[in-house]
């Protein structure tokens, strides 16, 4: 065996990596000397542009109208105050309940329809798996009841169709509201995400056995749509992370003017009493930030304002007691530009 073929042989056995700028870490880098100069400036570039963006932001989210409405006890007969629960689980009461609500400040359309729930935890761990997405999509699934237990099968052992506790523990109550004695068309269509409807319920996937086991949770599904129309199910179905949650219940399409006399009616049938939860219904505008929002503005507000004040500070401390710099080119990268040493 010649040498070249020896030296051939030893540098493909070999461990070591090719060199390269990269594999070496000697790209080109910039490393910015923090001189207070430097500091100032970014410190003051901070501030110039947080503040207007908090203002704005602030400004944005008080120019948004919101009423809230607690209504979990106000709907409460007074012959069932000291015993919610036999009121809500009582198939014969009379669920219906109506209070008035008069409009404080023009709210032009869409006014958007939450219902707000606090004490309810569907970040759990269980409640949040007990789902089956395959089976949510196609048709050919339907049988796929994976982590649905115990909404999985039927006594007669027939798949539940949507299966688990989410589906199950569906939203329930409804609002109908009435305004000059005309009822205001609520439009309950896209208010669940886009992706959703498009990648996660099939369009060819029916409601089949549901809510037909002798526990009732929540409301029924109509079984001649697919579940990629029945968008209240769609919007339930992205669980919350925090226990006090506020999801999309339409919309109304038409401006609500000031002094307006408003009657909601209020079918009152989800129960929040057996864990104390409270039920909400939130009626709210939005501009192109969102609803009403204050952290968000208070946040730029805070950050802009902390590095104002640094740049003060630190302005008066370079003035009052300067410090001499010293000299860069004694720094370690700057007497070796390529970086590691070959």
């Amino acid at each position: 065996m010649s040498d070249e073929d020896d030296a051939t042989t030893s540098h493909s056995s070999s461990k070591k990596p090719i060199y390269t700028e990269f594999s070496q870490q000697e790209l080109p880098e910039w490393k910015p000397i923090l001189t207070p100069g430097w500091v100032i400036a970014t410190l003051f570039a901070v501030g110039v542009i947080f503040i207007p963006i908090g203002l704005a932001t602030v400004f944005s989210s008080e120019s948004v109208e919101e009423i809230v409405i607690q209504y979990d006890e106000s709907c409460l007969p007074s012959s069932h105050v000291n015993d919610p629960m036999a009121y809500i689980q009582s198939h014969t009461t009379n669920k219906t309940c109506v209070t008035k609500w008069t409009v404080e400040h023009r709210m032009e359309a869409p006014v958007y329809i939450y219902y707000q729930l606090d004490n309810y935890y569907q970040n759990h761990r269980r409640y949040m798996k007990s789902r089956n997405d395959k089976q949510l999509w196609s048709k050919a699934e339907e049988g796929e009841t994976l982590n649905c237990y115990p909404e999985d099968m039927t006594k007669e052992k027939q798949p539940i169709v949507p299966c688990g506790l989410i589906a199950w523990s569906i939203f329930n109550d409804t609002y109908e509201f009435v305004s000059k004695n005309k009822n205001l068309t609520v439009n309950r269509k896209d208010i669940a995400w886009g992706s959703d409807r498009r990648f996660r319920f099939g369009s060819d996937v029916y409601p089949k056995n549901f809510q037909r086991r002798d526990l009732i949770g929540g409301g029924h599904l109509n079984e001649s749509l697919p579940l990629r129309q029945q968008e209240d199910l769609i919007v339930w179905m992205r669980t919350a992370a925090l226990p006090t949650f506020r999801k999309l219940y339409g919309k109304i399409e038409v401006d609500l003017e000031a002094k307006d006399e408003i009657e909601i009616v209020i079918e009152n049938n989800y129960n929040t009493y057996m864990f104390g939860g409270t039920k909400k219904l939130v009626l709210s505008t939005a501009t192109l930030m969102g609803g009403r929002n204050p952290f968000v503005g208070t946040a730029y507000l805070f950050i802009g304002s902390l590095s104002l004040f640094f740049t003060i500070a630190f302005i008066l401390l370079y003035v009052i007691k300067p410090r001499p710099l010293g000299d860069p080119s004694y720094l370690s990268w700057n007497k070796n530009p390529g970086g590691m040493i070959k």
